[in-house]
C-alpha cells in the first residue's frame, strides 16, 4: 500500500521501517506509536531524500529530544567551523540539528549536512530566500518564498520552521499591544518587514495549500514557527502570543487534513511559574500537537549564562508538557557560539531533557541514574565515567585533582562519607 507521509502511512494501518525503529528506541509498542502518529501526538521528520537519516520520534510518551542550531552567516562564513560543530554535536548524540545558514553557499552547505547527519535536519527557508535569489527582501515575491521551501524539501531536509502565524490579522494584534521586545524571531521580523513594505499577507498563511503540497510530497514535517514568541519575560503570555497560538491550532488541523506531520514551536523568555500553564495552553490549542521550544529562558538578565537560564525552563517545560527542546548556549544574545559554547548548551539541553523525562516517568530514564548511584555507592569510577552524560570531562576534572586514597577525591579524602560508611558495613577500621 502506498503513502506520501507518515501520518498517511498510520492512518492507513500500515507500521513503516521508521515507525519500527522509533518503537524499539523508546520501547514502545509499535502499534501504540502508529496510532499516536496517525492522531498527530507524535511525529516522526523523515525526508524520503535523507538517506543518512536515523529516525527518531518527537511526542507524547517519548523521550524528550533535543536540537541543535548552527550554519554559516555573513559574519561567520567559515564552513569547516561549523562543521566541526557538527561533528561533536553528532558525537554527543543530538537527536536533530538545525541548519540556520543565511549567507553564501547555503545550498551546498546543507546537502554536505544531509550527506553527513544521521540525526534529523531542519531549516528555516526564509532564512535562506534573500541570500539564494540575490535580491533586496522586498523585491521577494510570493512565488519565491514558495520556491525556496520546495529547495529545502527536495534537499533532504527532514523539519522546516514555517511563520504562517504572523499574517495581516497577527500583525493588526500587535499594533495594538504594546510589547517591550516586539518581535525577537528573525524569521517572524523578516516576514513582517515583508508584508509592511509590500502590503501584503504572508505568502506562508495566503498559500499555506501549497506549503502543504510541498511538504506531503516530500513528508516534511512542519514546524510552525512562533513569530510572535516573547523575547522578554514582561511579554510572556501575552495576548499577541496567544492570538498566534490560536491562529497555529488552526494551522494544524488543515495539515492534518493534507496527513501533514505537524510540530508546533513555542517561547520564548517566561517566567518560570508561567511555563506550566503555557505547556497546557499549547497542548489545548493545537489539539495535542508536539510542542518544541526554545527555552524558555527564566530570566532575562544572565547574559553569557543562558544555557543555565534556558535549562531551568526546558526542564519544567518538558515536564509539564513540551516534547522537544532547542539548546540555547553561553552565547545566545551575545554572538554566534563558538564549539565550546555549542558543547555547554547541549550539555545544559540534555540535563533538562532527562531530567524532565525521570520526572514523567519515561521507561529507562531513572535506571540510568540507578546505574550511576550504583556505581557511586561502589566507588567505582571507570563506571561512573562511562555512565556519565560526558564521560571526558567528568575523567578530565577527576585527573586534574588526584587523591592521596585512590578510591576517594581531594573533596573528602579520608572522611570521605561513603568509603567510611562501606568500611564500617564490613566491620572495618575507618581512620581519618
Amino acid at each position: 500500500m502506498k503513502y506520501h507521509t507518515q501520518m498517511e502511512a498510520a492512518r492507513k494501518g500500515i507500521i513503516t521501517p521508521e515507525m519500527k525503529k522509533v518503537a524499539a528506541k523508546e520501547s514502545i509498542d509499535e502499534e501504540t506509536l502508529r496510532r499516536k502518529v496517525a492522531e498527530g501526538q507524535v511525529v516522526i521528520p523523515a525526508n524520503r531524500n535523507h538517506q543518512r537519516l536515523d529516525p527518531e520520534g518527537i511526542g507524547e510518551g517519548l523521550r524528550t529530544k533535543i536540537n541543535v542550531n548552527l550554519g554559516v552567516s555573513h559574519d561567520c562564513p567559515d564552513f569547516e567551523a561549523e562543521f566541526e560543530k557538527v561533528r561533536k554535536a553528532l558525537d554527543l548524540k543530538v537527536e536533530a540539528i538545525m541548519d540556520l545558514s543565511s549567507c553564501g553557499k547555503t545550498r551546498e552547505f546543507r546537502k554536505r549536512l544531509l550527506e553527513t547527519s544521521p540525526a534529523m535536519i531542519g531549516t528555516v527557508p526564509v532564512y535562506d530566500a534573500v541570500g539564494y535569489f540575490d535580491r533586496e527582501l522586498t523585491e521577494l515575491t510570493a512565488a519565491d518564498f514558495l520556491k525556496i521551501l520546495e529547495i529545502h524539501a527536495e534537499d533532504g531536509v527532514d523539519f522546516v520552521t514555517i511563520h504562517a502565524g504572523i499574517n495581516r490579522e497577527t500583525v493588526a494584534h500587535l499594533k495594538l499591544n504594546s510589547r517591550v521586545t516586539n518581535i525577537v524571531s528573525r524569521g517572524g521580523s523578516l516576514l513582517f518587514a515583508w508584508m509592511e513594505a509590500t502590503g501584503n499577507e504572508n505568502p506562508f498563511f495566503e498559500h499555506f495549500d501549497r506549503v502543504l503540497e510541498i511538504c506531503r510530497e516530500h513528508d516534511v514535517t512542519i514546524s510552525l514557527g512562533d513569530a510572535c514568541r516573547p523575547g522578554s519575560i514582561a511579554d510572556a503570555t501575552d495576548s499577541v502570543q496567544v492570538q498566534e497560538l490560536i491562529i497555529l491550532g488552526e494551522l494544524t488541523k488543515r495539515a492534518w487534513e493534507q496527513d501533514v506531520q505537524v510540530m508546533i514551536e513555542g517561547p520564548g523568555h517566561m517566567a518560570l511559574n508561567e511555563i506550566a500553564a503555557n505547556m497546557t495552553l499549547q497542548k489545548k490549542l493545537c489539539h495535542g500537537a508536539p510542542f518544541y521550544v526554545l527555552g524558555p529562558l527564566v530570566t532575562d538578565v544572565a547574559p553569557g549564562y543562558d544555557h543555565i537560564t534556558s535549562a531551568i525552563g526546558g526542564a519544567v517545560a518538558a515536564m509539564s508538557g513540551a516534547d522537544f527542546l532547542c539548546y540555547v548556549t553561553p552565547a545566545e544574545h551575545l554572538r554566534l557560539p563558538t564549539l565550546d559554547d555549542m558543547v555547554e548548551g547541549i550539555i545544559a539541553t540534555k540535563i533538562a531533557a532527562h531530567a524532565a523525562d525521570i520526572a514523567k516517568g519515561l521507561p529507562g530514564a531513572k535506571e540510568w541514574d540507578l546505574e550511576m548511584s550504583k556505581a557511586r555507592a561502589a566507588l567505582d569510577w571507570e563506571k561512573m565515567f562511562q555512565l556519565a552524560l560526558d564521560p571526558e570531562k567528568a575523567r578530565r576534572f577527576r585527573e586534574e585533582s588526584l587523591p592521596e586514597i585512590r578510591d576517594t577525591c581531594t573533596m573528602c579524602g579520608k572522611m570521605c562519607a561513603v568509603r567510611n560508611t562501606n568500611l564500617t558495613l564490613r566491620g572495618e577500621k575507618v581512620g581519618v
